[in-house]
């Protein structure tokens, strides 16, 4: 067994070592499971990591996240081994600097770590795709979903940074995985890899709202519903320029592709309709940030088709899609994915 550098606790029971570590602030409010030596070796070895290997750092913080300190909270999380790759490679994403983890796990806008996993881990692993996508019940998504909150509670140094003056139930644990089909491109392959890739796209968000639409059965009627929910003035994306997610349930893709309608073709639609006038915006007061371009008439939900997130999840009944906004302008944060690598860490 490889030394850990981590202070050893001891403690007669598992009760009295949960109850300790949410005294010291070290849990989200929910029970732990104690990290022993033993669980956070076998994290390790799973994923072959020295527990100094360096996963990233936040230099706003001074911070350097270690293996180790990833382990532990992936433990205390409720992880189970097999789960750890796709940890590290979340960590891997969320530490990116072109995701600049400080802005949203600092900021009173109360953004959350949106993890979206594709390729054949989820059946690996048993994520979750379908029925109840973001409501709990699966224990890889929220497990996996809630060690991301951990390590940056407590190695990530967000329990002394972060600002957030409401926030929403993501915080705690918000992991899904893409409910993939032959006829429609998954999220990753998108994004330039394989299908045959694992991968975990890190997103930083806002909460989901849901967008019902049982009457529609055309693209344009279903699309113009979505576009609508996209165009609230009053939220992060409509006043930056800010990178945006949708997630089509499966009713809707159907009506999508049974019309001959691809991703491309669903995501130029939306670009050109989910959008408002400025004249709307400045009549509430409310302004722009300066990286949008004054000069045009229109303000959009994201700033290119480029930039929307569409992927597809969900169960099978209810016409139910989510929209979930960005948090920051694309100079502050983008969507990083990382593919996840089961031969080893190092």
């Amino acid at each position: 067994m490889t030394q850990l550098s981590s202070k050893t606790l001891e403690f007669n029971q598992a009760q009295e070592a949960a109850d300790h570590f949410f005294e010291k602030g070290w849990t989200d409010g929910l029970p732990v499971i104690p990290p022993t030596p033993e669980r956070v070796q076998a994290m390790l070895d799973y994923v072959k990591a020295q527990p100094s290997d360096i996963v990233g750092t936040i230099p706003e913080r001074n911070r350097f996240i270690t293996a180790e300190k990833v382990a532990i909270n992936a433990v205390m999380a409720g992880c189970i081994p097999a789960y750890m790759p796709v940890v590290m490679a979340a960590m891997e994403a969320v530490l990116d600097p072109k995701f600049g983890v400080h802005g949203p796990t600092a900021s009173t806008g109360g953004a959350s770590i949106l993890l979206i996993v594709n390729g054949p881990i989820i059946h690996q692993i048993g994520l979750n795709t379908g029925k109840n996508l973001m409501g709990g019940s699966h224990r890889a998504n929220a497990t996996i979903g809630r060690a991301i909150g951990l390590i940056m509670k407590n190695a990530g140094g967000s329990s002394q940074f972060d600002q957030t003056t409401i926030g929403h139930p993501g915080k705690i644990s918000f992991c899904i995985g893409e409910a993939e089909c032959p006829e429609w491109e998954p999220l990753h392959v998108e994004r330039g890899f394989n299908r045959s890739d694992s991968t975990v796209t890190a997103f930083a968000s806002e909460g989901p709202h849901q967008i019902n639409n049982h009457v529609a059965h055309t693209p344009e009627g279903i699309l113009m519903s979505i576009a609508d929910t996209m165009t609230n003035l009053a939220t992060f994306h409509m006043q930056r320029s800010t990178q945006c997610a949708l997630v089509l349930c499966p009713e809707h893709l159907f009506t999508l592709l049974e019309h001959g309608w691809d991703k491309a073709r669903v995501k130029d639609f939306l670009f050109e309709h989910a959008r408002r006038k400025k004249s709307e915006l400045y009549s509430y007061g409310l302004r722009l940030e300066p990286l949008v371009e004054e000069e045009d008439e229109w303000v959009t939900a994201f700033p290119s088709p480029d930039d929307l997130l569409l992927l597809t999840g969900g169960g099978p009944a209810g016409r139910f899609s989510s929209f979930i906004p960005g948090w920051g302008s694309v100079s502050q944060s983008v969507a990083v994915t990382k593919q996840v690598r089961l031969s080893g860490f190092t």
